[in-house]
């Protein structure tokens, strides 16, 4: 048997989940162990492979984390929050490190993750790439210089087939401003304005978010003041870079302990 990492991708059949499992079947750095779907999916039982429209690969979608989990060193899991949390349990059992790219959680659910932190290592981020993650550490850098006469914008656009609004990434960058400037994001964040909503509070944060077509991912922080503007940027065009971030997470959290880390320790920033 190898000794690289096996590694069980969770969600197979979306965007993020086919493109995760040809990022590991082509890395020599990992091998593909199993993947999962949901209970009744028509890819159950069936080889990945065929399902993805290609040769047999020896790699069976299943239904069960318990079983596919068991044979893993790390799970790359991005699906939805009530997955996850169920997912987060199971790896931990299996003292298997587990990368979260799922977004949309809750404030409870997000510390509903925490117990299982302890038995293994859990790396969660918005979004994993090298450039978005240097862009929030800029945004933090930049909130800390400029005072409350300058207003925050975080501006997010996506492909029209995404569920949750703001990003997961929007909400990381909107975090990074607000600790930069010292206050708490979910009592300064504005974010939905329809109809008369009244004159923008000072130093609150505010989210946009655009949706349409095939975008994979633009995000931008607005800095406004009384005669000038500083924008900050980020523009994915392949979604392949997310794979590639949560790999690196996989193979980082090999040698870890126990516990809860972010792109950020990943990449050493």
């Amino acid at each position: 048997m190898s000794d690289l990492p096996g590694i069980v991708i969770t969600g197979a059949s979306g965007r993020m989940g086919r493109m995760l499992c040809a990022t590991v079947a082509a890395s020599d750095k990992a091998r593909l162990v199993g993947v999962l779907e949901r209970t009744g999916h028509e890819w159950i039982g069936r080889d990945l492979g065929e399902c993805l429209g290609g040769a047999a690969n020896g790699v069976t979608v299943s239904d069960d984390p318990l079983e596919a989990f068991s044979r893993a060193q790390a799970v790359i899991d991005f699906t939805a929050p009530a997955a996850t949390l169920a997912f987060a349990k199971i790896a931990a059992q299996a003292r298997a490190v587990h990368v979260i790219g799922t977004t949309g959680f809750e404030p409870e659910q997000i510390a509903a993750l925490e117990p299982a932190s302890r038995h293994a290592v859990q790396i969660r981020a918005g979004n994993m790439s090298l450039g978005v993650n240097l862009l929030t550490l800029l945004t933090k850098k930049v909130s800390e210089a400029l005072d409350i006469e300058w207003d925050i914008e975080v501006v997010e656009a996506h492909h029209n087939r995404k569920v949750d609004a703001p990003s997961g990434t929007a909400l990381m960058l909107g975090q990074a401003a607000a600790d930069g400037r010292g206050i708490t994001l979910a009592e300064n964040r504005e974010s939905g304005r329809d109809g008369i909503t009244g004159a923008r509070q000072p130093g609150a944060i505010g989210f946009s978010a655009i949706r349409g077509g095939d975008i994979v991912g633009e995000h931008d922080v607005i800095f406004a003041t009384a005669g000038e503007r500083i924008v900050l940027r980020h523009i994915a065009t392949d979604r392949a870079i997310f794979a590639r971030g949560a790999l690196k997470a996989a193979l980082w959290g090999q040698d870890r302990k126990p516990g809860q880390y972010d792109m950020i320790d990943v990449l050493g920033l």
